[in-house]
């Protein structure tokens, strides 16, 4: 095999889901990953249509039924309290529960992908890439900590603000479009006693879910506001994160100040900007993009995992179909996902417009915003997600 050696940065979903497959397909991988270890906490993410195909054939699928979050649907609340909305057909995280899909923590599905592969894969918790050269035969790498190595490959899997993409294509700022919206997210404990239910309040333009999690011990909170020019802030600096959304938050009603109240003491608090990724390529020379890093739709999507999932079977399998041939194996793999991206990417922008009409509806009458909110026929939706057809590899 010509190309042997192979390093991905990020090791969320995407990062080690390309791991297993290319250490499956014959490849030496190394994974790094910034943080001391898996990153803990995230939003309750989807696999969704060929993403099942995908965790099937990597033989996690009924693990992943198994960790299923199995919310049994959704209320809309006023500020009091009180019930404007119900439903046990569909919830706000999950779509349709009457559907195929699997609902599953973020931190619980990353868990599971290490377990297979920690074995055959090389993982650099603790470090990142701070510099690629490339040439004809090879990528040159440093690193934060580690000492300098050589790859034939690299692949950035690292997310919305990823520092391959930045050090191998440019600026964020050339790729970023953002969406009017920012979020944040974080673990609680049970604090409103959920059973396997999600909650969601509109207070003009912020609005929060609460949703029990892991047979509900614990609570995911979701707190989003409406945002149309992008902020200024340190994306690493969590605390001044947390004070922009409790300031962002004062005055909401329901139990969203309780919810914040939590929040200061939360590890796993996570918060960035609903954006869209756009790329001409997904691929420079010996370097290529996976998920969020080349074609990152937002959770607006619900399909952020799946689209990991999917991309890294992919993107592995056309390096095994092409015998090393990186040049043909990154254009192939533009190929086949290029236009599911696009689609994808739509269902954002029509997401987001749904969530301003449903704001402008709170401010005018709060069951007719409920009623926005929870109604969504989602089968256009579901129809162009299984349409994809996935290779053999």
């Amino acid at each position: 095999m010509e190309h042997a050696r192979v390093l991905v940065s990020g090791a969320s979903v995407a990062g080690p889901a390309l791991a297993y497959w290319l250490s499956r397909h014959g490849y030496q991988v190394t994974v790094v990953e910034r943080s001391p270890g898996l990153r803990p906490g995230g939003q309750a993410i989807d696999v969704r249509g060929p993403a099942l195909d995908v965790a099937e054939r990597m033989g996690i699928l009924p693990e992943i039924r198994q960790l299923a979050t199995d919310i049994r649907g959704m209320s809309v609340v006023d500020a009091s309290g009180a019930e404007l909305y119900r439903s046990t057909e569909r919830t706000f995280t999950g779509g349709e529960i009457d559907n195929a899909d699997v609902e599953i923590m973020r931190d619980d599905l990353c868990h599971l992908i290490h377990q297979i592969t920690e074995e055959h894969v090389d993982y650099l918790f603790d470090d990142s890439i701070a510099t690629l050269t490339q040439d004809d035969r090879e990528v040159h790498v440093t690193f934060e900590r580690g000492v300098p190595r050589t790859f034939d490959l690299v692949v950035g899997a690292d997310g919305l603000h990823s520092p391959v993409r930045r050090l191998a294509f440019g600026p964020e700022s050339d790729y970023i479009h953002h969406l009017g919206s920012y979020i944040g997210l974080f673990t609680t404990p049970n604090f409103l006693d959920l059973d396997r239910w999600q909650t969601y309040h509109q207070s003009n333009e912020v609005g929060g879910l609460v949703m029990s999690a892991r047979n509900n011990a614990e609570c995911r909170v979701y707190l989003g506001f409406q945002q149309k020019e992008p902020l200024e802030y340190d994306y690493r600096d969590i605390a001044a994160q947390k004070r922009l959304l409790a300031d962002r938050f004062a005055g909401a009603g329901w139990e969203l100040p309780r919810a914040l109240t939590y929040m200061w003491d939360a590890p796993d608090f996570h918060f960035d900007s609903m954006s869209h990724i756009r790329m001409d390529s997904w691929s420079r020379g010996r370097v290529a993009l996976l998920g969020d890093a080349g074609y990152c739709g937002s959770p607006m999507t619900g399909q952020g995992t799946s689209l990991a999932l999917i991309g890294a079977y992919v993107l592995a399998g056309e390096l095994k179909a092409a015998h090393g041939d990186h040049a043909a194996a990154f254009a192939a793999y533009e190929r086949e996902l290029r236009e599911h991206v696009a689609g994808t990417q739509q269902f954002a922008l029509d997401n987001q417009k749904r969530r301003e009409d449903a704001t402008a509806a709170a401010m005018r009458d709060q069951k007719e915003a409920a009623q926005e909110i929870g109604d969504r026929d989602m089968r256009a939706f579901y129809e162009f997600i299984n349409s994809l057809e996935l290779k053999e590899y």
